[in-house]
C-alpha cells in the first residue's frame, strides 16, 4: 500500500471485510501506530501488529493482521541497519511462522537504471535478502514451516514483467537480484503462485505513469514463498489485480488444513 491512511480513504477496510483473510501482511504502511484511527488501527476480528520505520516518519513500515492470536510476534530480526527501516515482522503459530517483509529497492530514489557496483542501495538490498534467508534457515532448522510474504522488489523471471528485454539493467530485474530468488527455489522454497500456474501477464505492481495499469504493463514483485510442508497444502493462489487504491495489488495464497 502507499500508506495505510491513504488506503483507508480508498476502500481498504471494505476489501479486508470482503476478503476476510485469516492473516493479512501489509507493507509500506508509512505511518506511526498512533496516527491510525483507533477503529481502523485494530480491525474487528483481528489482532493487529505494526512495525513502523524508526529512521524517518512516513517511510516503509510493515504490519500483520491475524484472526488467531500468534504465540509470539517478532519485530525485526536483530540487525540495526535493517530494523530501523521497519521492514520485517514475524508472527509465530503452532509449527509455522508468517512473515510480512518489505524488501528494499536496489537503487536510490533519483536513479532507476543503474550499474550494480555504483549504487550502495543495491548492496543494502542484497545484504537484506541474505539476512532474511539466514534468519529463515535458522527457523527451518528448528522445524518450523514458513510463509514469507511481502514486496520482494524483484521480478523473478521474464514471465514476471511485461517488458523483460527493456529492463535487464533496471534494479528489480538485475541478474544478481533474480539469483537470490533462484537461491530460494534451490533451498526448497516454493513460489506459491507458480505452484498453481505458469501463466504470464500476472502482475502485482504497475507504474503510476502513462496508464501502465490499464495496459497491464506491470511487474510481479509481491510473493508468498513457502517451505515444503506448506507448499504441499496449497489449494489456491492468485493476484487480486482488480483491487485498486495502490500501485500494488493484493496477492493471495490459500492453504488447506
Amino acid at each position: 500500500m502507499n500508506g495505510i491512511r491513504a488506503a483507508h480513504k480508498k476502500g481498504f477496510m471494505d476489501y479486508l471485510t470482503d476478503a476476510s483473510p485469516d492473516v493479512m501482511c501489509l507493507q509500506e504502511v508509512r505511518s506511526e501506530v498512533e496516527q491510525i484511527d483507533g477503529d481502523k488501527r485494530n480491525p474487528d476480528g483481528y489482532h493487529a501488529y505494526y512495525f513502523p520505520a524508526a529512521s524517518r516518519k512516513g517511510y516503509s513500515g510493515v504490519a500483520i493482521y491475524s484472526k488467531e492470536k500468534p504465540m509470539n510476534v517478532q519485530y525485526g530480526f536483530g540487525i540495526e541497519e535493517f530494523d530501523r527501516e521497519g521492514r520485517f515482522l514475524q508472527a509465530d503459530y503452532h509449527g509455522y511462522s508468517v512473515m510480512s517483509i518489505y524488501f528494499p529497492k536496489g537503487y536510490s530514489e533519483k536513479e532507476s537504471r543503474v550499474q550494480p557496483e555504483k549504487i550502495e542501495r543495491l548492496h543494502y538490498k542484497l545484504r537484506f535478502y541474505r539476512a532474511v534467508l539466514d534468519h529463515c534457515a535458522a527457523l527451518r532448522k528448528s522445524g518450523r514451516e514458513l510463509i514469507i510474504s511481502g514486496d520482494y522488489n524483484t521480478a523473478h523471471t521474464a514471465l514476471d514483467l511485461a517488458r523483460p528485454n527493456d529492463n535487464t539493467a533496471t534494479s528489480g530485474f538485475l541478474a544478481v537480484e533474480r539469483a537470490l530468488l533462484d537461491d530460494m527455489i534451490g533451498d526448497g522454497y516454493t513460489d506459491s503462485l507458480r505452484a498453481v500456474t505458469n501463466d504470464g501477464g500476472l502482475y502485482s505492481w504497475w507504474s503510476q505513469r502513462q496508464g501502465a495499469r490499464e495496459r497491464n504493463v506491470g511487474w510481479r514483485i509481491d510473493y508468498h514463498f513457502v517451505t515444503p510442508g506448506i507448499a504441499q497444502r496449497i489449494t489456491g493462489a492468485r493476484i487480486d489485480a482488480h483491487i485498486t487504491g495502490s500501485d500494488h495489488a493484493p496477492v493471495v495464497v490459500e492453504v488447506g488444513e
